[in-house]
């Protein structure tokens, strides 16, 4: 029904997940240069001394530089901080893949829809008949599919217990059947991003929870409580839960998105559906009227 080339969804997918993990990534921490001229200065320096060395050492205190400290608590560290933060982060790794492949790939189909709904309208409704509009269509297009199982439900009607249903009853169960295979196609994967917008902000917190039980523990062994031995642990356990943030958040918005979206879609599916059952029906009742008549001319 749908022909999807899913190689460029996959790459967004890689790229955009690699982006939010490396803004995940701690940025340099900076630190003030210390006034060397200043603190070599000795306190009890001659006056002439004091008078000339004052200005070699208000120069470096005006101009203070920052210079670049590397952080030992970033990404790095999360990784390399046990199985459990590594098997948390690699499990939202590959939920935020899937989520961005879903939403890219779901958007694909939803652009060729309300394509191929456009075209429906300039080139089927201009063809005389059912059977010639189907074929005017693209292969694959969901309203070609619709029509296709319309026009066979008028053709194949035949069976000891399929005639017991009516035509135009045959006739809207097969349409429905149709419409039903397409709004099932466009929702696959809607539920796999209901999950992960529901359930990756929890992996996250509990990354943070083993990563902050974990740097206690340490705290305690060691008995050093200083508050860079503190906030460094600490810190680092928090990355879990802003990157499980990273991956609920666009899934969520995606799958509203993309729910709005099908609503869109599958009206136009449905108004076309009920056009062509319209069509159809009023079709195969007059051929059925004609065959009645000339039955009746042969007859008399």
């Amino acid at each position: 029904m749908f022909k999807n080339t899913r190689l460029s969804a996959v790459l967004a997918a890689v790229l955009f997940s690699v982006t939010a993990a490396t803004a995940l990534v701690s940025a340099p921490a900076f630190a003030d240069a210390p006034a060397a001229a200043a603190a070599s200065a000795p306190a009890a320096a001659p006056a002439a001394d004091a008078a000339a060395a004052a200005p070699e050492a208000s120069a470096p205190a005006a101009h203070t530089e920052k210079e670049e400290v590397e952080n030992p608590f970033g990404f790095e560290a999360v990784w390399n901080g046990g199985f459990v933060s590594r098997g948390t982060l690699i499990i939202l790794s590959l939920m935020s893949m899937g989520s961005w492949y879903i939403i890219v790939t779901k958007l694909i189909d939803q652009m060729k829809i309300f394509k191929q709904s456009k075209e429906t309208s300039a080139k089927f409704w201009k063809a005389p008949s059912i059977a010639a509009g189907s074929a005017a269509l693209k292969e694959g297009s969901p309203f070609r599919f619709i029509a296709e199982s319309g026009t066979k439900a008028t053709v194949h009607h035949d069976g000891a217990l399929l005639e017991q249903i009516d035509l135009s009853t045959w006739v809207t169960m097969s349409i429905q059947r149709a419409v039903d295979k397409v709004q099932s196609r466009l929702q696959d994967g809607l539920s796999f991003l209901a999950t992960v917008g529901s359930t990756a902000p929890f992996i996250g917190l509990f990354g943070t929870v083993w990563g902050i039980y974990n740097a206690l523990i340490n705290i305690g062994m060691t008995g050093n409580a200083s508050i860079d031995k503190v906030a460094g642990p600490v810190g680092e356990a928090l990355i879990m839960t802003a990157f499980g943030l990273f991956v609920a958040v666009p899934a969520v918005l995606g799958y509203n998105w993309l729910v709005r979206r099908n609503k869109s879609a599958m009206e136009d599916v449905r108004s076309f559906s009920a056009d062509v059952h319209s069509v159809l029906i009023s079709g195969a009742m007059s051929t059925s009227e004609a065959g009645r008549a000339a039955g009746a001319k042969k007859i008399g």
